[in-house]
């Protein structure tokens, strides 16, 4: 995101407005989509923008260098970035964890601590690929230095890329050969992009080297084959129209649901390119004369402020306040203005145009060493600070939370992850029981492990377990956020479980699915491949039909309430602050939704031997689902049960399922 650094490096008088106001284009989006004040779902590809305005910048400037000289100066080269870089980013870094201290639970602090740590030494990109795919991370909203992936990943290419243009060079390709060698290296990125994103797309987003294509499209921009193709084209100012009209293209219509960056990162990349080339042409026809108007010229300059500032300011605005209003993000905007105003001329300016900084290489470089040692030092004594303010109180709250499920403790592959198709039964309990329980779903199924268990020891029962991450047993095809495509896996596993409960024939068959995650509602909107309630209901009944062959009772469980934060930072920042817990406690119209229980009731209903049971009341009174219950925290998140509190749950849970109204006496078989 730091491109703004590379201008002053190119050629005396080379300057390009145009340039400057793509920059405030790219900025704006990613802070409107950010601070949620637009209808621009698509404003995260602002960073996709950055990525090509540096590799156009970037390679500029060695190319220059190379054919002055007929090498590049690395040291000097790093230098310059340290002094424009650097400074600017600690500083953000430093403010980010003293604020956080006030605002952040002990146990928070630790954590981003480590965020922090990885922020200084721009590798927090590669932290973020296995923190992404952890299934227990914290929420990613929460972390306030989540947006220095793209730094990371754009310092990581300044890394590679002159080393690579000066072996390309040192074999004296000629200006087409060279465009053809670093348009291979973009193919091969590119490619393997592509087909990472359908796999793992952390990976693809987070990983520098998935990420290089961008940067090489706006290199292959800047060479002299382009460039002198661009300065004879006549269409170049309508190039240029139309590659604007592509990035709002992009703003407009990409989503966080689509793949990405996949192949439709190529529309904001294309069009980026087709901009920079059409800026060659210099032509009052194209948009070089609106993007140099001066409100563009002025947000283009502060671009790199604004996107360090923008991210901690409303992460910790959203966690004082979690209802923002507009007039709440207004202000937030008017806050990331000033502090980037004042980083902009009293920290940037001043070290990047430093004389004595500038004089000797070796002082850059000892102030890169200095910095980033400062950012691992205080990052190191800020986790310190965090684990000494960690009373006893929050470290139940921790405890509560960090608390593996009966199902995860006893095995951990008892819940299969989203690429796992081969069903896993894991059996508690008797060995001969009296009576077989099965408890079939997904991750809400899972947090019913642990009462289940206690009931089925208390009881000389067994309990065996069919569980999948985000996998309903509901018979519909979902969509998966992590993956971003339909969840054949959770397809394909659900048949072969089926079949293995037909085969084992337990006396009660136990349902439980986060309904509200992939059915449309008013209350827990989380993408638009939601489905309606009528193709959720009509799941339902074909897993209960099928079910019903197998002579079990069938019982599920309607859903829990959705909490309005995470209760257990919610509940640690309350005693961090000598407040009531109380404080995280969720209206209950306001975490229980109705439409989709009603038409699970029904569906249930009208088929035999099946019931549908109401937990709702196990944490929730007429009015309020609150935040711990008898002392104990009820959610370790905003869904899913603590759970020492679903174990104090068993006899309730006991009551509720086998009583004899609902499940008759054991069948002989």
């Amino acid at each position: 995101m730091s491109t703004r650094a590379l201008s002053t490096q190119a050629a005396p008088g080379s300057f390009r407005p145009d340039i400057e106001g793509l920059r405030a284009l790219a900025v704006s989006g990613v802070v409107a989509f950010h601070f949620g004040m637009t209808g621009l779902p698509g404003g995260f590809i602002g960073v996709d923008i950055f990525f090509v305005i540096s590799g156009y910048l970037i390679t500029r400037h060695l190319q220059q260098e190379i054919a002055r000289s007929g090498t590049v100066n690395l040291w000097r080269f790093y230098g310059r970035r340290a002094r424009r870089l650097l400074p600017a980013s600690l500083f953000v870094i430093l403010a980010t964890l003293l604020f956080g201290y006030f605002i952040l639970a002990p146990s928070e602090q630790q954590f981003y601590s480590k965020g922090s740590l990885f922020a200084s030494s721009y590798m927090i990109n590669l932290w973020l690929i296995r923190w992404a795919v952890d299934y227990f991370a914290s929420d990613a909203s929460n972390n306030p230095f989540i947006h220095y992936w793209s730094l990371s990943v754009e310092e990581q290419f300044y890394l590679v890329w002159p080393a690579l243009l000066l072996v390309f060079a040192r074999f004296r390709p000629g200006k087409r050969g060279l465009f053809l060698l670093l348009a291979a290296v973009a193919a091969v990125s590119f490619a393997l992009s592509w087909r990472v994103t359908a796999i793992s797309q952390p990976w693809a987003f987070y990983f520098s080297p998935l990420r290089a294509w961008e940067f090489a499209a706006g290199g292959l921009a800047s060479m002299a084959v382009s460039q002198e193709w661009a300065r004879r084209f006549r269409f170049s100012p309508v190039l240029g129209w139309l590659g604007l009209a592509l990035i709002a293209a992009a703003y407009l219509t990409v989503t966080e649901d689509i793949p990405f960056p996949g192949s439709i990162a190529l529309v904001p990349v294309l069009g980026t390119v087709m901009v920079l080339l059409s800026g060659a042409h210099e032509s009052r026809a194209g948009p070089r004369s609106v993007l140099a108007l001066q409100p563009f010229q002025e947000i283009g300059k502060l671009s790199y402020s604004l996107y360090l500032w923008h991210w901690p300011v409303i992460v910790y605005a959203g966690i004082l306040e979690p209802d923002l209003t507009i007039a709440d993000r207004l202000l937030c905007l008017a806050l990331t203005v000033v502090l980037s105003l004042f980083s902009y001329h009293f920290i940037e300016n001043p070290v990047r145009h430093s004389g004595w900084l500038a004089a000797k290489t070796s002082r850059s470089l000892g102030l890169a060493a200095l910095l980033t040692a400062t950012g691992a030092t205080v990052a190191y004594g800020s986790a310190t600070l965090a684990s000494f303010n960690l009373d006893s109180e929050q470290r139940q709250v921790l405890k509560s939370a960090e608390r593996k499920s009966a199902a995860r403790e006893f095995d951990s592959a008892c819940v299969l992850e989203r690429d796992e198709i081969a069903p896993r039964a894991c059996e508690f309990g008797a060995k001969n029981p009296q009576k077989t329980i099965v408890l079939f779903g997904d991750s809400h199924a899972d947090h019913w492990s642990t009462p289940l268990k206690r009931i089925a020891e208390n009881n000389g029962w067994r309990l065996v377990t069919y569980l999948k991450s985000s996998c309903p047993a509901a018979s519909v095809t979902t969509w998966n956020s992590v993956l971003a495509r339909d969840y054949s896996e959770c397809d394909q596993w659900r048949k072969l479980v089926l079949g293995e409960i037909a085969s084992l024939k337990p006396d009660v068959v136990i349902l439980s699915q986060y309904s509200s995650s992939y059915v449309r509602n008013d209350i827990n909107h989380i993408s638009s491949y939601q489905i309606d309630v009528g193709a959720w209901a009509k799941g339902i009944k074909r897993t209960v039909e099928t079910l019903k062959e197998t002579g079990s009772d069938i019982v599920m469980l309607r859903d829990g309430p959705l909490h309005k934060s995470y209760l257990d930072k919610c509940v640690a920042r309350a005693l961090w602050q000598d407040e009531n817990p109380s404080v995280c406690d969720t209206p209950r119209n306001e975490a229980v939704e109705e439409t989709i229980p009603a038409a699970e009731r029904k569906v249930v209903s009208d088929v035999g031997h099946a019931s549908y049971v109401d937990v709702v009341d196990l944490f929730c009174n007429k009015t309020t689902c609150p935040a711990v219950i008898d002392g104990k925290l009820t959610f370790r998140d905003r869904h899913h049960i603590a759970t020492p509190y679903a174990e104090s749950l068993a006899a309730s849970l006991q009551r509720a399922i086998f009583g004899e109204t609902i499940v008759g006496a054991v069948r002989n078989k």
